[in-house]
C-alpha cells in the first residue's frame, strides 16, 4: 500500500508531463501554420500590386506614342449632365469645372506644342450662330479643336458654320439635327476627315433618356501638327 501512492503519484506526473508535450506540440503546429498563412497572403499581396496594370493619360486603355496628345471626352447626357474633356491627363471642361453649357463646348490646343488655347460654349439652341461663325473663321492653322454637344446643338446651325466644321475634319456635322449627341476632335488645315468623330441620332424608338439619346464617350491620341519645311 505504501509503495502504491509512489507509484501513483509518478504516473500522474508522467501523464501530466505528456499532455504538457502533446499540448505544445499542436501549440507549436498552429502558430507555424499561422505563420505559413499570414506570409502566403503577405506574398499574395506583393504580387497582385506588382500586377496592378498602369494608370495613363485620362485613364487610356494604353498608353500614346511618343509626342501624341491624349484625350478622352464624353457627350453630354440629356440636358441633365455637362460634358467632359480631358486633354494630356487634365479635366479641361467639366460640369464639376462649371465651364460648360448647352450647344457646343469646344476647348482649342496648340497643334505643335499641346498648350491649351481657350474654351467656349456657343448656345446653338436659343442664341445667335454669328458668334459660333466667327470664332470658327479666326482659328488658326494646326490649332486642334475638341468639340462635345450638351442638350441641342443643331437648332440654329446654319450651312455656314457646318461648312466650316466640314473644313475641320467633321464628315458627320451635315446630318446633326436637334437634340442629336456629337463629340468630334478635328484641325484647322486638316487634309481628310478626322478618325475622331462619333454622332447618334435622337430617335424617340431609341434614345436611353426621354427625348435624348444616350452619352457618347471617345478617346485616342491626336498626332502633332508637324513643322512646315521652309
Amino acid at each position: 500500500m505504501r509503495i502504491a501512492g509512489p507509484i501513483k503519484f509518478g504516473v500522474v506526473i508522467v501523464l501530466f508531463l505528456l499532455m504538457g508535450y502533446l499540448a505544445f506540440q499542436i501549440f507549436e503546429i498552429k502558430i507555424d501554420g499561422n505563420f505559413k498563412s499570414i506570409f502566403a497572403r503577405s506574398q499574395d499581396d506583393v504580387q497582385v500590386r506588382t500586377t496592378k496594370s498602369p494608370k495613363y493619360k485620362c485613364g487610356l486603355a494604353k498608353p500614346c506614342p511618343e509626342n501624341h496628345f491624349a484625350f478622352k471626352m464624353a457627350s453630354g447626357a440629356a440636358n441633365v449632365v455637362g460634358p467632359k474633356i480631358c486633354i494630356e491627363d487634365k479635366i479641361i471642361m467639366s460640369g464639376v469645372k462649371n465651364n460648360v453649357g448647352r450647344g457646343i463646348n469646344i476647348a482649342t490646343v496648340n497643334g505643335r506644342t499641346g498648350e491649351l488655347l481657350d474654351t467656349k460654349v456657343f448656345d446653338l439652341w436659343g442664341a445667335d450662330v454669328k458668334p459660333f461663325n466667327e470664332f470658327l473663321k479666326t482659328l488658326k492653322e494646326g490649332t486642334i479643336v475638341f468639340m462635345a454637344t450638351y442638350d441641342d446643338a443643331a437648332t440654329k446651325l446654319d450651312d455656314n458654320a457646318r461648312k466650316l466644321l466640314s473644313e475641320l475634319g467633321s464628315a458627320s456635322i451635315s446630318n446633326l439635327s436637334f437634340r442629336d449627341n456629337w463629340i468630334f476632335v478635328g484641325a484647322k488645315g486638316i487634309q481628310s476627315k478626322s478618325p475622331f468623330e462619333q454622332h447618334i441620332k435622337n430617335n424617340k424608338d431609341t434614345n436611353k433618356y426621354e427625348g435624348w439619346p444616350e452619352v457618347l464617350e471617345m478617346e485616342g491620341c491626336v498626332p502633332p501638327k508637324k513643322e512646315e519645311k521652309p
